[in-house]
């Protein structure tokens, strides 16, 4: 029987599905996944067919985290260049969006944490229970949820492990949208069609500044958006957007 590759990818309509295939270790993060995450990141990016990409686990689990079996024998799952799961350090520039089935828990939680949408089932469960095996969430949890959360709450997940619903999850603001049961993956589709309709550079340069801005002081700020922005209002797109919607049409963008 031939051996079914780490991640599998494809591609519908401008979307690119991105899917650990690691089931049977509940998509446990390996080497072989953090190569193949980071191979198809690279080509969202260098293709200008794709928009947006998707980002899911196969058999009803998003991760289970690192695989510790793997970690023992040297095989970690860090990409030079991009960092842990191939994409904490240097995540793509166009948007990703995780759909989550199930858990998201440990190096898991922290690949969700490297995209910029999410969207997952009711019954998802989220954490980083490293703490309770005397370790620590390195692969970004520690730095990104302070960022993101109160300092309380990232407080309380990174210090006691204890896992928290979608529901909590979504209240907290780390989950987008919320879908029955199974239904993660359309839910993650319908909005990353959303994305994909619309000019891809302005969406690509929302997402650079977006991801910028807390870097930068106010004044910074605005001076690196003009120097960001201002090839977005000279491009072809920019006036085929105002063309079609004066002539009442569906923009046919170039990306350029």
């Amino acid at each position: 029987m031939t051996e079914q590759p780490a991640v599998l990818v494809e591609v519908r309509d401008g979307v690119q599905i991105i899917t650990i295939n690691r089931p049977e270790a509940k998509n446990a993060l390996n080497g072989a996944v953090a190569r193949g995450i980071a191979a198809a990141v690279d080509e969202l990016d260098a293709n200008d067919e794709l928009r947006v990409a998707v980002l899911t686990g196969a058999g009803g689990t998003f991760s289970s985290g690192m695989d510790l079996k793997a970690f023992l024998t040297g095989d970690v799952p860090l990409v030079e260049g991009r960092g842990f799961a191939g994409i904490a350090q240097a995540p793509p520039r166009k948007p990703l969006i995780a759909a989550v089935e199930g858990w998201a828990v440990a190096g898991g939680f922290e690949l969700l944490l490297a995209c910029d949408l999410v969207v997952a089932s009711e019954e998802a469960r989220f954490g980083v229970p490293e703490v309770k095996r005397a370790l620590v969430a390195g692969g970004g949890a520690a730095l990104e949820l302070p960022r993101r959360l109160p300092r309380a709450i990232a407080m309380e997940l990174l210090l006691t492990g204890d896992p928290i619903s979608a529901a909590r999850a979504a209240e907290l603001g780390l989950v987008n949208r919320l879908t029955p049961a199974g239904g993660a993956l359309d839910g993650a589709l319908a909005l990353a069609a959303t994305i994909a309709a619309n000019g891809p550079l302005a969406v690509r340069i929302s997402k650079e500044i977006a991801v910028g801005a807390s870097d930068w002081t106010t004044a910074e700020g605005w001076e690196q958006q003009s120097r960001i922005v201002a090839p977005v209002f000279v491009s072809e797109d920019a006036s085929e957007g105002a063309r079609a919607f004066a002539e009442k049409r569906p923009p046919v963008w170039k990306g350029r």
